[in-house]
């Protein structure tokens, strides 16, 4: 299990404006953190900072912190049920930094004490000049011995997406790129092609925005879907072959080959996990992510995505299309939407993009059941299922334009707000209301990580009835020709054709 820190923007620009003193001398705070446990990884999210009071902490060059700021830190994290941080500033320092002795002493000394008190590991952060981000957690091995143990990063959640890592400088570029970086140079290549980049759902639109990210020089994507490459969804799904569907393959077994074939960069991982995102093991797998596209259409889904980007702090990256016909089939309209969701942006529920009410239908099990659905109006969401290859085309760009702006920031601008394409007009429209007044994910579930109370994983029928079938599509003949099939994958690679 690696480790890795997360803050929103807020917290971060009140933490910088305390940190990087105008005199160039170094500072001191404490913070509140809350776990958030993906499948490999453990996110220690900042929740709240305790700024010092007049005569907690003395500034000569250095900095040190009173006992009595220390104890009423401590007794704030008891009290919200969180982890301790303690951060420091380099003023003259750029980038990752390393720890000095006396600083790794200072955390050294603190660390049983915020252990014994919270039962979490004291979280070490130092803030550079440049304001960059670095951290470590103190593990506990025996009484009163805490080891230092690096994160592998520490990411910036907001209006930007900004992930500070040990990594020095920019990659080299595969000359296949070459044109992809001259549109925004090394050093935002570097940043796009060093994030852990996940994609719920990946049909129409999840398909695409796979390939697109492959082809932007993406190394790590996280593909997460349970259903399969079937007859009924091969014209929606980017680059599905009849291949596919004959070898019974999973839609993310089926993407997993394409973006290998796509990628452009030489050291591209892809994850496969063929689970729901509301399913335990699906739900860790994102939460390892940095940034998550939601190529959904089903509310418990979204309601559980809409969750990670507040609580645990990973940016989430929706879309929905909508088809309206008339009787015979006539088109009357569509409309297609993108938008993240992110600390002071509008959530998913605020913008509409899930009923509450469909998520406790759909975990009863209700959007599952003919007769329930038979039973609901004709233009209600559940009994939507029109789409077109090129509006799921369409949305995909819009939510991949999102990922580029919450990342690179054209002309400096991160957030445009959500967007909403009108097909009937041709237009675009403009949305960049932040969430409502009562709005939960804003306020009260904001960087709680785990601690939220709330459980929105749980056994997913559907996805258990489709791996199942899927399994049983596999008959002996098509083992058969999976495993020609992969042979052959095998002395392509080989070979150096994919």
């Amino acid at each position: 299990m690696t480790w890795s820190a997360a803050i929103g923007d807020g917290p971060y620009s009140e933490l910088r404006a305390h940190l990087l003193r105008a005199d160039g001398q170094e500072d001191v705070a404490f913070a509140l953190w809350h776990p958030s446990t993906g499948r490999d990884r453990t996110t220690a999210v900042i929740s709240r900072l305790i700024l010092p009071l007049p005569g907690d902490r003395a500034v000569h060059g250095n900095a040190s912190f009173s006992p009595a700021y220390f104890a009423r830190a401590l007794r704030e994290a008891v009290s919200s049920g969180a982890g301790m941080a303690l951060v420091h500033s380099h003023p003259r320092g750029e980038g990752w930094q390393g720890v000095s002795e006396d600083d790794a002493g200072a955390e050294r000394e603190h660390a049983p004490a915020a252990f014994g008190a919270t039962g979490r590991p004291l979280l070490g952060m130092t803030m550079a000049g440049d304001g960059a981000l670095s951290a470590r957690v103190w593990i506990r091995e025996a009484v009163r011995m805490h080891r230092m143990r690096d994160c592998d990063s520490v990411r910036v959640v907001g209006e930007r997406l900004t992930v500070f890592s040990p990594r020095r400088g920019s990659l080299p570029v595969p000359g296949s790129l070459v044109r992809t970086v001259s549109a925004w140079g090394p050093d935002a290549q570097s940043r796009l092609a060093g994030l852990r980049v996940g994609i719920v759902g990946l049909g129409s639109v999840g398909s695409v925005v796979a390939e697109a990210l492959a082809r932007t020089g993406v190394e790590r994507i996280r593909l997460i879907d349970f259903d399969s490459a079937q007859e009924v969804n091969h014209d929606r799904t980017l680059g599905a072959t009849r291949a596919d569907v004959a070898l019974a393959r999973s839609k993310v077994e089926a993407a997993r080959r394409r973006v290998q074939r796509a990628a452009h960069s030489a050291i591209l991982r892809v994850e496969e996990f063929e689970s729901s995102v509301v399913e335990e093991d699906g739900f860790r797998a994102a939460l390892d992510c940095d940034v998550l596209f939601s190529c959904v259409d089903r509310p418990w889904a979204r309601a559980a995505l809409n969750l990670i980007a507040y609580a645990h702090l990973v940016p989430v990256i929706d879309g929905g299309i909508v088809v309206r016909t008339a009787a015979g089939a006539r088109m009357l309209g569509a409309e297609w939407r993108a938008h993240t969701a992110a600390p002071s942006r509008r959530c998913l529920e605020c913008l509409g993009q899930y009923d509450p009410g469909l998520v406790s239908a759909e975990r009863e099990g209700y959007l599952d059941r003919p007769d329930y659905i038979e039973g609901l109006p004709d233009d209600h969401p559940a009994r939507r299922h029109e789409n077109v290859f090129a509006f799921g085309l369409a949305d995909a760009s819009l939510e991949v334009l999102q990922f580029l702006s919450l990342v690179v920031a054209p002309g400096g601008v991160a957030d445009f707000g959500a967007q909403r394409y009108v097909v009937a007009l041709g237009r675009i429209e403009l949305d960049s209301r932040p969430c409502e007044p009562e709005c939960l994910y804003a306020g009260l579930f904001a960087g709680q990580g785990d601690d939220t109370g709330i459980n929105v994983t749980g056994r997913h029928p559907a996805a258990d009835t489709e791996r199942t079938a899927r399994r049983a599509r596999r008959g002996p003949r098509v083992r058969a020709l999976r495993a020609a099939a992969t042979l052959a994958g095998a002395v392509e690679r080989r070979l150096g054709l994919w």
